[in-house]
């Protein structure tokens, strides 16, 4: 007897590192939705992303592929539309898609194969933030970030990321209500929020969850002498360099986060509840991550845009049909992501579709039903602001290696130094190790090819740019359909139809 498909419901936190979650064992941190679906699911404990940056990694996620080979290489890069994505192969498959909330599409196209989306970005569609490798040391105080989110943080009764966000659960718990009242399963919905993106501003309630003497100050921080190359470079970047914060304003950042990790938490909760309301969710698989991480301080760096842990690990948790209780300890990646949810549309024997392009990823069905896997490790590119030369990273095993051409290399035993304080790379035991991944580094990446394409593609990016700053506006951002009449109740409708048809669970027969 075949199996029933699973419907899809992937929740996404930005800029949310794991460190900071109860769900991966913060003492104070309050998260208890995602700690619910971590003890009834599996819990991916090496999980990162392949670019620590909203809008690479995203593209990364959707597509399965690293950054490089599709020129996802920043903020302002476009997301070609003939590139496949998951959402795509869903489709393929039987799924309907939906998105609501943010994925930072850059390009005419904002939609990469979901059938619907019931929210516009957050965030500019356009090539407006592109960055210069030129001129690399240029600071773009338009939207580079700075110190101000550390300095600033605090309360406030909203702001555009709450509405934002609140708007995103509004949809997302509606579009789900239609799918149970129209029968329309399978479906994957991806519902994706910009919290505890910076700015670190929180409303009181989720504020009030913690005592500022609870919050905890970085366990590890690094004046700008200490810091590697191109940690120096993301201090000078960040304006860290030249902005001293208070301890007290440090505190406050942490715990706006703190506050904002807990809201998006609930967000979590609400949809799951959704789930459970709309007779779902026992069909259905569950799966929260984020886009990237946050350093909050550690190391004396804030926000992004590196591969130390706090950067570039995210949570991954999975829950549902066929996934076991446990943690899996396999360093994994988000362009696994895509390979998983096919897998997870052919468990009632659906044929899998011939894939567009190479995919970068492997499924983690298999983890995720409690079998093994021999595959232990993710890659990362980073080729955004704030350096002129692309960054590497393999994380294989224990170890982690990053690699920048100017820079120093950098090699630290995940196993033994969690916090990576002691760089390996320049002791002799770690020779031959720091010999290999170099090695590997040359043989998979052309990193002068990658440089000058990056180059090539902001130059183009930026002459568009000019141009169409010039004369009428010709917007990219989404604008959802709507055609209010035919909502609610209207005069070519009899209302007291409308109301069984929208009544869920719906009168019985």
């Amino acid at each position: 007897m075949a199996k029933s498909t699973p419907n899809i419901v992937l929740i996404m936190a930005d800029q949310l590192a794991p460190h900071f979650t109860g769900a991966y064992g913060h003492g104070l941190v309050k998260t208890p939705h995602m700690s619910a679906l971590a003890e009834r699911g599996m819990r991916f404990d090496a999980a990162y992303c392949n670019a620590p940056l909203c809008a690479p990694s995203r593209f990364s996620f959707m597509s399965g592929q690293l950054v490089s080979r599709i020129a996802a290489y920043d903020n302002a890069s476009e997301f070609p539309a003939a590139v496949p994505t998951f959402a795509h192969y869903l489709r393929s498959m039987g799924y309907r898609t939906c998105l609501s909330g943010k994925m930072h599409f850059v390009g005419p196209d904002q939609m990469h194969g979901f059938e619907s989306r019931v929210t516009t970005d957050v965030y500019p569609s356009d090539y407006a933030w592109t960055p210069d490798w030129e001129l690399p040391d240029e600071r773009i105080d338009k939207w580079y970030h700075n110190m101000d989110s550390v300095r600033e943080a605090g309360m406030a009764a909203t702001t555009f990321q709450i509405d934002y966000d609140e708007e995103v659960a509004f949809a997302a718990k509606r579009q789900i209500f239609d799918y149970a009242r129209e029968r329309a399963t399978p479906f994957c919905m991806v519902a994706s929020f910009i919290h505890p993106h910076d700015p670190y501003v929180a409303r009181p309630e989720w504020w009030n969850l913690y005592k500022p003497s609870e919050i905890d100050m970085p366990k590890f921080t690094l004046e700008r002498s200490e810091q590697d190359p191109f940690s120096q470079r993301l201090m000078d970047g960040i304006e860290a360099s030249t902005v001293e914060v208070s301890d007290d304003e440090v505190r406050n950042a942490r715990h706006a986060y703190y506050a904002n990790t807990s809201y998006f938490d609930s967000k979590v909760g609400e949809l799951v509840a959704t789930l459970e309301e709309a007779e779902l969710l026992d069909n259905t698989i569950v799966i929260v991550t984020a886009d990237h991480g946050d350093m909050l301080g550690e190391r004396g760096l804030w926000y992004k845009m590196n591969f130390f842990e706090h950067s570039a690990r995210v949570p991954l948790i999975m829950a549902g049909p066929g996934v076991v209780n446990g943690q899996a300890p396999n360093a994994c990646s988000l362009v696994d992501i895509l390979p998983t949810m096919v897998d997870i549309a052919a468990t009632d024997g659906t044929e899998k579709p011939v894939m567009g392009q190479p995919i970068d990823g492997r499924s983690l069905l298999p983890l995720a039903a409690g079998d093994g896997d021999d595959v232990d490790e993710a890659i990362g590119e980073y080729c955004a602001e704030m350096t002129s030369h692309p960054v590497f990273m393999i994380r294989r095993g224990q170890h982690k290696f990053i690699h920048c051409d100017p820079d120093p290399p950098m090699l630290f035993d995940l196993g033994t130094d969690p916090d990576e304080k002691v760089n390996l790379a320049g002791d002799p035991a770690h020779a031959d190790l720091v010999k290999s991944f170099a090695a590997e580094v040359a043989e998979r990446w052309n990193s002068e090819a990658i440089r000058q394409d990056v180059i090539g593609t902001q130059k183009q990016r930026r002459a568009v740019h000019a141009a169409m700053e010039a004369g009428a506006l010709t917007s990219w951002d989404y604008n959802p359909p709507r055609d209010a009449s035919q909502e609610y109740v209207r005069n070519h409708m009899d209302w007291t139809v409308a109301a069984a048809k929208t009544r869920f669970p719906p009168l019985p027969e």
